[in-house]
């Protein structure tokens, strides 16, 4: 009989290696670093500007992580912050300049890449199927967590 818990553990931890260094090599030729990735993403995604705390929330990065690279990102002209007034920093809306939107264009033709590399085999109903068990998963982990937190 296989082991769920060895099966499980060692598949998550070791697609969690691969997707980093995936990361980690695609965004070097890109000239950025992996911790770019999933910010740079996400602004790909929303056209009309995610704030910090947003961001924070989408790429379940912590909000020092995401102030650090919304600032390395801004430095090298791919994002640029829209201040009304007084708002504070992480209340502003964030968008990519036009060359952080071409860079996040080859981004993405990498990541398509790499998703079509990793599914290979797959039936659009398997990879359909995969997903949702990959969600619901994610989903009771995270109330197992909720409530052993509630015990202590």
């Amino acid at each position: 009989m296989r082991n769920r818990f060895e099966s499980f553990a060692v598949s998550v931890m070791e697609l969690g290696r691969q997707v980093q260094k995936i990361k980690e090599l695609e965004m070097e030729g890109l000239g950025l670093k992996a911790s770019h990735t999933m910010c740079l993403y996400c602004l790909g995604q929303h056209p009309e500007g995610l704030t910090a705390t947003q961001l924070v929330e989408r790429c379940r990065e912590d909000k020092a992580a995401i102030s650090r690279c919304l600032n390395q990102l801004m430095e090298r002209g791919l994002v640029v912050r829209q201040t009304t007034g007084n708002q504070r920093a992480y209340r502003c809306r964030h968008f990519l300049t036009p060359e952080g939107a071409e860079l996040v264009e080859k981004m993405n033709a990498r990541i398509q890449a790499a998703l079509s590399t990793g599914g290979n085999g797959l039936t659009p109903e398997q990879r359909e199927t995969f997903y949702q068990a990959m969600d619901l998963i994610r989903e009771n982990l995270a109330g197992y967590l909720k409530e052993k937190e509630k015990e202590e």
